[in-house]
C-alpha cells in the first residue's frame, strides 16, 4: 500500500519534496491547442469517415470530418455552434429546413450508434465510428426542438511535448509531470467539462514504458493514447427491455483480470470510485483517472459526493483516496486555452477529512 509523502510538495512547505525542481525557462506565450505548428487551415487534417457514418451525419458529416473540430452543437432550430479549438462560435452556413428534417437527423445518427431515439427514449447517447461521442435529446424534453452534442476524437494524438509547446504547462510543471509518469504514480487529472482532461490524460499516457499494459474503462470510449499496448473497455448501456447494462464498477473488477501495468478510468463519475480506489490500494500502481471539479480546492468534495455514492463515508473516502491517489493535476480552459494551472497532494485535516495542498504554492486550500 502506498504511503502519503507530500513528495510534489515545494522546498518550503512542511513536508519534504521528492522532486526538486528547478524554476524552468520562460515558456511561450499561451496559445490555444489548435495553433500547433503544423497544423494550420492549409493543412487542416481531416478526419476519416466510413460511407455508412458519413451518411448518417448527413449535413453534419463535413464538421465532423473536420480534424480541427472537437465540439459541434445543434440548438434545435436556432443553429449549430462549433468548436475549433478557440472557443465556440456559431457556424453561419447551415441550416435545418425544420424541425421535422432535424429530428430525424438525430434519429438516423443515434441509429447509427446501436440504439433509438423516440418519446420513451428522448435522451440518448451513443458513440459512433473511432471515438465519435453523440447525444441527442427530443422534444418536449428540449421545450427549443431537437438538440445534438458531438464530441469528436482529434485526429493528431497530442503528446506531452505538444502540449509544452502550445503553453500548457506553468513553470516548472513539466518537470514533476515527466517525474510522476516515470515513477508510476498515481494520477487523477480534474477541471471543468471541456477543459481538456482527456487530452492531457491521454498525452500523460503515453510517455508510459513501451513495455506496460494500458487498460482504459470508460463510458463511452473517447482516450487516443499513443502507445503500442492499448486495451480498451467500455460500459453498455441497458437495452429496451433494460437488460444486458454493463457498468463501469463492474468492468473495473473484471480489469483486475487482465493483468494490467497501468490501471486508467476515463471519468469517476459514480460508484465505481469506490473499485478504483480498492484496486489502486492493492498495488496497482501508475494509474490513472479524471474527475470533473470547477477548482483543486473542490476536489475533496466531489470525491466524497462520489463515495457517497458507493456507500463510502467521508473518513473512509478520505484514507482511501490518500494512499491510493498521488498527485491531482487540475486543468482550466479560459478563452479558448486549456492549460495546467495547478497540482495538489491529498492529505487528512484534524477530523480525518480529506483535504488537498497546492504543490504550486505549498498552501492547503480550504473548501469553498
Amino acid at each position: 500500500m502506498r504511503t502519503q509523502t507530500d513528495q510534489f510538495l515545494p522546498p518550503d512547505a512542511a513536508a519534504p519534496q521528492r522532486f526538486v525542481v528547478q524554476p524552468a525557462a520562460q515558456r511561450p506565450a499561451e496559445v490555444p491547442l489548435a495553433a500547433i505548428p503544423g497544423r494550420d487551415d492549409r493543412n487542416r487534417p481531416r478526419r476519416p469517415l466510413t460511407r455508412g457514418d458519413a451518411d448518417a451525419f448527413g449535413p453534419l458529416a463535413g464538421f465532423v470530418a473536420d480534424g480541427e473540430v472537437t465540439d459541434l452543437f445543434v440548438n434545435g432550430m436556432a443553429g449549430l455552434w462549433v468548436d475549433r479549438g478557440h472557443g465556440l462560435t456559431r457556424d453561419p452556413s447551415w441550416r435545418a429546413p425544420d424541425e421535422q428534417s432535424l429530428r430525424a437527423l438525430a434519429v438516423r445518427i443515434i441509429a447509427a450508434g446501436g440504439r433509438h431515439l423516440d418519446e420513451s427514449n428522448p435522451a440518448v447517447d451513443v458513440r459512433i465510428g473511432d471515438g465519435i461521442r453523440v447525444h441527442a435529446v427530443l422534444p418536449p424534453v428540449s421545450p427549443e426542438g431537437t438538440l445534438l452534442s458531438v464530441r469528436t476524437p482529434r485526429t493528431v494524438r497530442l503528446s506531452l511535448d505538444d502540449l509544452r509547446d502550445a503553453g500548457f504547462f506553468y513553470p516548472g510543471a513539466e518537470e514533476i509531470v515527466h517525474r510522476a509518469v516515470a515513477d508510476r504514480a498515481n494520477l487523477l487529472v480534474t477541471g471543468a467539462g471541456g477543459s481538456g482532461k482527456t487530452t492531457f490524460l491521454g498525452a500523460l499516457l503515453g510517455r508510459a514504458g513501451r513495455d506496460e499494459r494500458i487498460l482504459t474503462i470508460e463510458d463511452v470510449a473517447e482516450l487516443r493514447i499513443d502507445h503500442p499496448h492499448v486495451v480498451s473497455l467500455e460500459a453498455r448501456q441497458a437495452n429496451v427491455e433494460g437488460a444486458g447494462e454493463v457498468t463501469l464498477d463492474r468492468l473495473v473488477r473484471e480489469s483486475l483480470r487482465m493483468r494490467p501495468d497501468r490501471l486508467v478510468l476515463g471519468e469517476c463519475r459514480g460508484a465505481e470510485l469506490r473499485e478504483l480506489l480498492a484496486a489502486l490500494n492493492t498495488g496497482h500502481d501508475g494509474g490513472a483517472g479524471t474527475l470533473h471539479a470547477n477548482s483543486l480546492a473542490d476536489v475533496p468534495a466531489r470525491l466524497e459526493a462520489l463515495g457517497a455514492l458507493a456507500g463510502m463515508t467521508p473518513l473512509a473516502i478520505a484514507r482511501q483516496t490518500v494512499s491510493a491517489i498521488d498527485l491531482v493535476l487540475h486543468v482550466e480552459r479560459r478563452e479558448g486555452v486549456r492549460r495546467l494551472v495547478d497540482m495538489g497532494e491529498f492529505g487528512l485535516d484534524d477530523a480525518g477529512r480529506l483535504r488537498i495542498t497546492s504543490v504550486r504554492t505549498g498552501d492547503r486550500l480550504e473548501r469553498a
